[in-house]
């Protein structure tokens, strides 16, 4: 890990498709360079992970307000539960809602008062930090992206075929295009990060100089 200065206060938007690199790509940003780390994605499932556990049929304001304001950092870490099937689809789901997502920003909003973080998601650029230090936006070829979440699966022991993850790929990716809350986008002035081709050494080769030359940008020799 790099020691960075005490005094340097640094921002990064990470956004990107689903299984793009990008979470591998934030946490390894994160602790080369010390750095904290929110994956966004967790609210949501943490707070699809309550409904579902609460066995709420009808969400109402009171309770959503409720089940967020009581969020910690420390909730996000190390629940298995929270990547349940059902979870998963679910907050999928709920991310669409507009009410929910003004909810969990204040949460990001109030970890960027961090003097160097990273909050990595799918509205990062665009919403929660637009005026980031650095902006990065990863994506990768269908067919690759497939094989790598095949993989994940398969370490789990999870039976699903290649066709059947590209579809589940291919409509995640869609519906956070095309909704009508926050879709995901390529903002200006970020950068590209395409991890097709890539080793996860050649991406982190990439990422630390890319973060390196950005903070130099800004503070100078670090």
């Amino acid at each position: 890990m790099i020691k960075l200065k005490k005094n340097i206060y640094f921002s990064i938007a990470i956004d990107g498709d689903s299984a793009s690199g990008k979470t591998t790509g934030s946490k390894f940003i994160a602790k080369h360079f010390g750095f904290k780390l929110l994956t966004s994605g967790k609210l949501y499932r943490y707070v699809a992970f309550r409904i579902i556990k609460d066995n709420k049929k009808k969400l109402d304001n009171k309770y959503l307000k409720k089940i967020t304001k009581n969020i910690t950092f420390k909730k996000l870490q190390n629940n298995k539960m929270m990547y349940a099937d059902d979870v998963t689809t679910y907050a999928s789901s709920i991310a669409k809602i507009k009410f929910i997502r003004k909810l969990l920003n204040k949460f990001q909003k109030k970890f960027s008062k961090n003097k160097k973080f990273i909050i990595e998601g799918r509205d990062i650029g665009s919403k929660i930090l637009p005026n980031a230090d650095l902006k990065l936006f990863f994506k990768c070829s269908p067919a690759e992206k497939a094989k790598r979440r095949l993989r994940e699966y398969n370490k789990e022991k999870r039976k699903i075929t290649l066709q059947e993850v590209k579809k589940s790929l291919k409509k995640r990716d869609y519906s956070d295009k095309n909704r009508k809350e926050s879709p995901l986008l390529f903002v200006k002035g970020a950068v590209l990060v395409d991890t097709t081709n890539l080793t996860i050494k050649q991406m982190e080769a990439k990422l630390k100089k890319l973060v390196r030359e950005a903070i130099q940008k800004k503070y100078g020799n670090l």
